[in-house]
């Protein structure tokens, strides 16, 4: 026997707790949580670490264990970043199915953040340097049992959410006393049910209602391309700079304004049927404004243009056979141009014998996914062709309200999008992505543009928080007191005591509302936490 051989009665080493290289895959997370890139579940990651380090002596039982750890590694890191929830994505795949290959390496390619991986690179040297000293497995396990066992940031941020939330029940009217996050959502939600606006018979000089709904444009979307201060924003008469659309879906943002008269209800209530006088076109056509119907698409993706036909929309569709198409969708379907779209929707007016119409035209001219199909940019992904898109929009919707001017026609214009595009994405959500209904998202442009009738006063801009029901109670007023009637009208005389609405956004599955300083998010079952963009 040599000097090396340790003795025939040595006992056998016992192989201890370790976590091996998995301390690497729970250190990035850490590193990823204080950065607030992701939203750390502790005991959730305790536990898998738990299982990693339980010591395995027989080969075959580590090989299977490492090929079932990849897999649920993968899982939990989904399940602790800001992506939607699985099932979310499960229940879309009918749509996602529909892309097209550029579009999903667009998607792709958004989700690399190069900044993300230079911050990962130096993560990993500097552990590396540290294990030559460290035991770089404890030092992970204990990382996560301070974030487990202290009060997070977040959890410090709602324990002080008492005072909020009875000052959002006393703005929502409601005289109620809110002391959670949850009591306040019931109370915006109980004073939301008793609102409506009540719309009455149109009388005095007839004009034109026409909502031009927007998809994919918000506040931060046009300051990010410089166009905030577009000449269409500049000559309007009335300009909303805190409204809040409510959703980040083009589905349920068109169901929320042709539901326009009452009150902001639940995202599941949206596709339950609504009450006669909340359904905005019905409405007006009973005041006695003619429906009309156009749109830049066929309305085919997601069902579109039956959605809104179930809001009572039930004019005949504008044809587009034989208008420019500049655009393609990310499913190849054609996108006609605006500017010629309303052109054929105007020269269709001017034959039309109606005193009173009420207009509801659809764009989907910024929506992502989009494709330049000449030009410089035809074939550049959406995102950089965004502020040319945007660009030629905003100048189609002035021409067009200069083309009703020259007309002679008399009409309340109304400019409102749907929601943004998040064209620059936050820490919680990549770009484009808009399953958090964030007020990056929801805020949006609306603007009212009175056509034939000169505004004295200049521009007045709405600063406080509204939402439809303002909306609609400015529309009400003006159908009841005509801006027409005397050749000249004040803005403000409409925009007086416009209703207030507290921020609350949804989409299936997440909620966004604000309270005091903070807007709070909640997805799904999971505790209600601080959205820090």
């Amino acid at each position: 026997m040599s000097d090396t051989d340790p003795p025939r009665n040595a006992t056998p080493a016992v192989p201890r707790l370790a976590l091996g290289g998995w301390s690497y895959y729970f250190l990035a997370k850490l590193l990823l949580a204080w950065r607030g890139l992701i939203g750390l579940h502790a005991l959730e990651n305790l536990a898998f670490a738990a299982l990693l380090a339980v010591p395995i002596s027989d080969r075959r039982l580590r090989r299977l264990r490492l090929a079932l750890a990849i897999p649920a590694a993968i899982a939990l890191l989904y399940h602790d970043s800001f992506l939607p929830p699985f099932s979310r994505l499960w229940a879309q795949r009918g749509q996602v199915a529909g892309f097209g290959i550029d579009y999903l390496a667009e998607l792709a390619g958004r989700f690399v953040n190069w900044q993300v991986i230079a911050l990962l690179a130096v993560g990993y040297v500097l552990a590396r340097i540290a294990g030559t000293w460290l035991r770089l497995g404890a030092v992970a396990v204990a990382g996560l049992l301070v974030m487990a066992l202290l009060p997070g940031h977040d959890d410090a941020a709602l324990s002080g959410t008492a005072t909020s939330a009875t000052a959002a029940g006393t703005v929502a009217g409601t005289g109620a006393t809110a002391t959670t996050p949850d009591q306040a959502l019931a109370a915006f939600f109980d004073n939301e049910s008793r609102r409506s606006v009540p719309f009455g018979q149109a009388g005095g000089t007839p004009f034109d209602v026409i909502f031009l709904h927007v998809c994919s444009m918000s506040w931060d979307d046009l300051r990010a391309v410089n166009l905030d201060r577009h000449p269409l924003l500049q000559k309007a008469d009335i300009v909303f700079h805190h409204f809040n659309s409510a959703a980040s879906y083009s589905g349920p943002a068109a169901i929320r304004l042709l539901r326009a008269p009452c009150g902001q209800p639940r995202h599941g209530a949206l596709y339950q049927p609504a009450a006669a006088q909340c359904q905005l076109f019905p409405v007006l056509e009973r005041a006695g404004f003619a429906q009309n119907l156009a749109m830049n698409h066929d309305g085919h993706f997601d069902d579109f243009l039956s959605l809104v036909r179930r809001q009572g929309v039930n004019a005949p569709l504008l044809p587009l056979a034989g208008l420019p198409v500049p655009q393609r969708g990310f499913d190849d379907s054609p996108i006609h141009d605006d500017g010629a779209a309303l052109a054929r929707w105007l020269a269709q007016r001017q034959r039309d014998l109606a005193p009173r119409t009420a207009l509801y035209y659809n764009t989907i001219s910024l929506h992502d996914g989009n494709r330049l199909v000449a030009g410089p940019d035809a074939g550049k992904g959406s995102t950089a062709t965004y502020a040319r898109r945007a660009a030629k929009l905003l100048d189609d919707l002035d021409g067009f309200i200069g083309a009703l001017d020259k007309a002679g026609r008399t009409a309340v214009v109304v400019v409102v999008p749907e929601h943004g595009a998040a064209l620059r994405g936050d820490r919680m959500q990549i770009a484009g992505l808009r399953e958090f209904a964030t007020p990056s998202v929801t805020t949006v442009p609306v603007i009212v543009k009175v056509v034939g009738s000169q505004a004295s006063g200049g521009t007045v801009h709405v600063n406080d928080a509204t939402s439809y029901t303002a909306l609609s109670q400015l529309v009400a007023a003006m159908v009841a007191r005509p801006p027409f009637d005397d050749g000249r009208f004040a803005p403000g005389d409409y925009t007086a005591n416009l209703p207030v609405t507290r921020f609350v956004a949804e989409n299936e599955g997440s909620l966004v509302q604000q309270l005091d300083q903070n807007y709070l998010l909640k997805v799904g079952g999971e505790p209600w936490q601080v959205y820090r963009p």
